[in-house]
């Protein structure tokens, strides 16, 4: 008996309307698919990821500066439009499960992780938060104090449903190596520590399991992936694209498996073109793991996503990519089967 690859979303969905959003996308992942919380970065300031995540925050606000959002002593209207549009997707997500007649086991919501939060602020002097420790530090402590009360609010939208939440660190890398710049662009900010990385994911991880949540994954770009320091910062699993992962990744992947990690793919191509049939894509993921001896039991660790935003497509087209995803694990489980 084989165990089952499922599937979900990264969290971004084209469009203004999150009742469309939320319609569409239950309606295509349910159990044992993993439907998400619509991230809708079309509605403008406060609907991209660091305003998002920035309205969590912990007596610490941001607002909107010609260079980004920057830390401020006080909310100001952008801070304003990114908690109301949070409000509003949690509001529209509880009408639409009420609504249902049968509930999806799971919720997945998406926020970004510390490391790519203080890439994305910047402080009262233009340069990013990533330059001061202090700041750093204040950013991480806040963070883990606000998804609690953010999680409450999650859970009496879905109540039993299990969460899962996905910390996405698209910066991990390049912030690990030092390689952003500083503000003026002639030369890079100084990479952070790995050990004051592991300390950040570390509580931030936890504090999401006080809150209630049951997994929590880290999603991050193939390039210098950390794998390992996630998963020893407490993270349940990884998300990483499927194109662009190197060998020694997929042996971490592996032994991660092995060790009872959670692995998300970026596998299924937005285009539906003949060079991308379902049938091929599926042989092709099944290839590393069969070459790595893994059993097809573990396959049950595996979720697969798209492999690009679904922010770039029209809603119907998003819908339709979910449809293909669905049929993708279809086809890989088939063939798992033999």
């Amino acid at each position: 008996m084989t165990g089952q690859v499922s599937a979900t979303g990264l969290g971004d969905w084209p469009g203004t309307d999150p009742l469309e959003a939320a319609r569409a996308i239950r309606g295509e992942l349910g159990s044992p698919h993993l439907p998400f919380l619509a991230e809708l970065p079309d509605r403008g300031v406060g609907s991209d990821p660091v305003g998002r995540t920035a309205s969590l925050l912990v007596d610490l606000h941001a607002d909107v500066q010609p260079h980004g959002w920057r830390v401020v002593d006080r909310p100001g209207r952008d801070a304003v439009h990114a908690a109301s549009a949070l409000a509003t997707d949690l509001n529209v997500l509880a009408d639409v499960v009420g609504a249902e007649d049968v509930h999806a086991e799971g919720l997945q919501v998406r926020i970004l992780g510390p490391l790519s939060l203080m890439a994305g602020l910047y402080l009262h002097n233009g340069e990013r938060v990533l330059a001061d420790v202090g700041a750093r530090r204040d950013i991480a402590q806040s963070l883990a104090a606000g998804v609690g009360p953010f999680l409450e609010r999650v859970r009496s939208a879905v109540p039993g449903a299990k969460l899962t939440v996905q910390l996405a660190e698209p910066e991990a890398a390049r912030v690990l190596a030092g390689l952003l710049p500083t503000a003026s662009g002639y030369r890079t900010l100084r990479s952070v520590p790995r050990s004051e990385a592991h300390t950040a994911w570390s509580a931030l991880a936890e504090a999401l399991r006080v809150a209630g949540a049951d997994e929590v994954i880290v999603s991050a770009e193939a390039w210098e992936a950390p794998i390992a320091g996630i998963l020893e910062a407490g993270a349940n699993g990884v998300a990483l694209p499927f194109e662009g992962l190197t060998v020694p990744q997929w042996e971490q992947l592996a032994g991660a498996v092995e060790a009872g990690a959670r692995v998300w793919l970026g596998a299924m191509p937005l285009d539906a073109s003949p060079k991308t049939r379902t049938g091929y894509v599926a042989e092709r993921i099944l290839r590393p793991w069969r070459q790595l001896g893994l059993p097809l039991s573990a396959l049950e660790a595996v979720r697969l996503t798209p492999a690009g935003s679904l922010a770039s497509l029209s809603p119907e087209r998003a819908t339709a990519a979910l449809t293909r995803l669905v049929k993708l694990t279809d086809a890989v489980n088939q063939l798992a089967l033999g």
